[in-house]
């Protein structure tokens, strides 16, 4: 693994020889995936064949982007990866896939491969469902660590930054902080244990990949978007919390019982 700021071999081979560059005019396919955080900005283009099967294949793949030479190295690779491959192989990708076949990258720029295995999902959900192509990535850019008031003193009386067993959760008014993909995957858990769940995530659309967009659309969590965890509060215990509204510029109280911020 790369140390914070190294960059491998195949990292720079594929910024400075990227594959597959280029538009697709009559795509079969085309996704597109921005970050507003950090400002990449991929989009990838599809053309569908059939193989001796009459599996559906992807015959022809190019891409353009806009970002850091990770973007455009995580692009390149998904891109080589993905060509020749069935729809149902390509769309396995993950960004641990990108990373691992780059033979690593920084743990600062690992979003990238998260926002170019997204943009690949959302071509091939382009095609197949005719979905809606473009689609905004927040929550696998946090380059920042926010500190969070009254978090660490009410850990363990209803603040959490692990949860081994979601049972005592059970019933319980929980907010969950957008995190990144491990806590949107805790929210819809614990649906099956409270029917309390709330996510509170800066995106002003469903974050997270393709698939959890799907889940959390029809789960019973409530999302607030374009939103913050600022402080939380309480004498022996988590009793509230007090969330920024970017879109209302104001804040406000919110009444929990629990309130998880994954690690």
């Amino acid at each position: 693994m790369p140390k914070s700021t190294d960059y491998t071999d195949k990292v720079m081979d594929h910024f400075r020889n990227p594959r597959n560059v280029g538009f697709i005019e009559k795509a079969d396919g085309y996704g597109k995936v921005g970050n507003p955080v950090c400002g990449d900005l991929m989009e990838i283009t599809l053309k569908i064949g059939k193989n001796d099967k009459q599996e559906d294949i992807i015959e022809d793949i190019k891409f353009r982007t806009f970002g850091c030479g990770s973007a455009v190295s995580t692009s390149s690779m998904v891109t080589e990866m993905a060509k020749g491959m069935t729809l149902d192989e390509a769309y396995k990708i993950t960004r641990s896939d990108v990373a691992e076949e780059l033979d690593g990258l920084p743990p600062i720029k690992m979003h990238c491969s998260n926002l170019a295995a997204d943009a690949l999902k959302a071509a091939i959900d382009n095609y197949r469902k005719g979905s809606k192509p473009e689609i905004e990535i927040v929550t696998s850019c946090q380059l920042e660590v926010r500190v969070i008031l009254g978090f660490d003193e009410l850990l363990g009386k209803g603040a959490y930054k692990i949860v081994p067993n979601l049972e005592v959760l059970k019933g319980k008014r929980t907010l969950v902080s957008d995190t990144g993909d491990k806590s949107l995957e805790l929210a819809l858990n614990l649906t099956e244990y409270t029917g309390r769940v709330i996510l509170v995530t800066s995106a002003k659309e469903i974050p997270g990949t393709v698939e959890l967009r799907d889940r959390l659309k029809k789960s019973d969590v409530k999302i607030l978007h374009q939103s913050e965890l600022l402080e939380v509060k309480g004498t022996d215990e988590v009793e509230k919390v007090i969330i920024h509204d970017y879109d209302e510029d104001n804040n406000y109280e919110l009444f929990v019982d629990a309130v998880v911020v994954l690690e």
